[in-house]
């Protein structure tokens, strides 16, 4: 490593930091910096983010979880970045570029922490946008650590070490749990703000067991899960029968408040249930693209043996959590990943991976077969392939399922929030009229024949835990 001499200024480093650069000229992370630079990490998915903010901070990092929604994020994000641009990237770098400005953290101390997939789209390459953004608004000494499983760039005070990517692990599948029970449970609770309470004290405990010696490993897991159950099934709850709606489309978008305009927030003040597809879905999706790659193209053989072992091990760790969601009746679990891939071979390829591919035509599948005709779509600007794994898939979806209820939401810059909102209204006005015409029809008179039908299925998870 070795100082850069073309260093372009904005706003001076500490006098007493020497700043190192790759031999590309990329400003690196290094270990001094570990030690007091704070490392900004764009909000997702608010529970999953603070589980994993927290456990890279007890692994001696200073994170932080960048909460902000205001517009601002989005006027910097079309100063900074070209109007081509796709829009989660223009809101991350934006968010980004808002924080530093903000005046709340010392910017010759502060680093920014972003994913690389390794794939052909903005997860991959709009980390160089951002490095240009930050160089444009006067910003070029604060570092961009990049974190991939993909060898794509590497900093000498950031590591993926064994042990913090099995807590990282443990933190998704937590996440997903507690994000699956908490929008099951929230709109029929009887005590307002019990359930996001709970979340909130799960969060905090399970952060703390980490520190704590032989409280972190797979016993520990497996009983945290049925703890988590146990307490969530404690809830006071009204079930009532109430709509049912999933949100889909490119992961930023779907999961993001800052993305979707608050659409979860939005869903919920119309009195639905929401269903949100978990985080593992598309990390096992990630892995299971690098083996259909080396079926339909070959490959190494060691990239072969390390993606069979990630997707199994990610896999085994879903299914635990299905195996434990099922042992209460309540409680719905999602389906296995293996059963979502099963229900797009008549739709999509498997070699279709770019803007969430073929899972994001599977989610939908997935919803419908579970009962959730319902869905919302979310589009970002300038992602052409989720627009065609989305919206592209929804009349070929509506031949298959003529009761499916699908909407596709367009999120970009200058789309006005009102004509999202009302798009979605007209998509649930649409969804309590089919409810009301189902209602007419006398179910009664075709239990014998629905109960004959149920027996014939096939058990849909196989049992994992004693």
């Amino acid at each position: 490593m070795e100082k850069n001499p073309n260093l372009q200024t904005g706003m001076s480093p500490s006098p007493q930091r020497q700043l190192h650069y790759s031999k590309d000229g990329r400003l690196l992370f290094d270990k001094e910096m570990k030690k007091d630079y704070t490392v900004l990490i764009p909000n997702m998915l608010p529970i999953h983010f603070k589980l994993i903010c927290n456990t890279l901070n007890l692994f001696g990092y200073h994170a932080e979880l960048l909460e902000t929604t205001h517009r601002q994020i989005v006027n910097e994000g079309l100063q900074n970045v070209h109007n081509d641009t796709c829009y989660p990237a223009l809101l991350v770098i934006g968010q980004f570029i808002d924080a530093l400005k903000s005046g709340k953290y010392d910017v010759n101390k502060t680093a920014l922490f972003i994913t690389q997939t390794g794939g052909g789209c903005r997860a991959s390459n709009y980390i160089h946008l951002l490095r240009k953004a930050l160089i444009k608004s006067g910003f070029s000494q604060v570092p961009v650590i990049s974190v991939n499983l993909s060898g794509l760039e590497r900093n000498p005070g950031f590591s993926l070490t064994p042990k913090l990517i099995i807590k990282l692990v443990y933190d998704m599948i937590y996440g997903d749990l507690l994000m699956l029970l908490s929008n099951q449970c929230r709109p029929y609770e009887l005590h307002q703000g019990e359930t996001d309470a709970l979340v909130a004290q799960w969060i905090t405990r399970l952060t703390s067991e980490y520190q704590k010696t032989g409280k972190a490993g797979k016993k520990r897991f497996l009983k945290n899960m049925d703890m988590i159950l146990s307490d969530f099934s404690s809830i006071p709850l009204e079930k009532t029968n109430k709509i049912k709606v999933g949100v889909v489309g490119e992961i930023f978008i779907k999961y993001s408040a800052l993305g979707n305009n608050n659409l979860e927030k939005l869903l919920a003040e119309e009195g639905v249930e929401v269903v949100v597809p978990g985080l593992m879905d598309f990390m096992i999706f990630k892995v299971d693209n690098r083996l259909e790659d080396i079926k339909l193209y070959g490959g190494k053989y060691i990239k072969y043996l390390v993606c069979t072992f990630l997707k199994n091990f990610f896999r085994n760790y879903q299914d635990y959590m299905i195996e434990a969601i099922s042992q209460y009746d309540q409680f719905t679990p999602p389906a296995p990943f293996p059963h979502t891939k099963s229900l797009v071979k008549d739709y999509l390829g498997y070699g279709n991976k770019m803007g969430e591919g073929w899972l994001l035509t599977a989610e939908m599948l997935e919803l419908i077969d579970s009962g959730v005709n319902n869905i919302v779509c979310t589009q970002p600007f300038g992602c052409l392939p989720n627009h065609v794994a989305g919206k592209g898939m929804i009349k070929k979806i509506r031949q298959e399922h003529p009761t499916s209820n699908i909407v596709a939401i367009d999120y970009d810059p200058g789309a006005a929030p009102i004509n999202q909102e009302n798009r979605i209204k007209l998509m649930l006005a649409n969804a309590r009229r089919m409810e009301e015409e189902a209602k007419k029809f006398k179910v009664h008179d075709f239990e014998p024949e629905l109960e004959q039908a149920k027996s014939k299925r096939k058990p849909r998870y196989q049992k994992k835990l004693a």
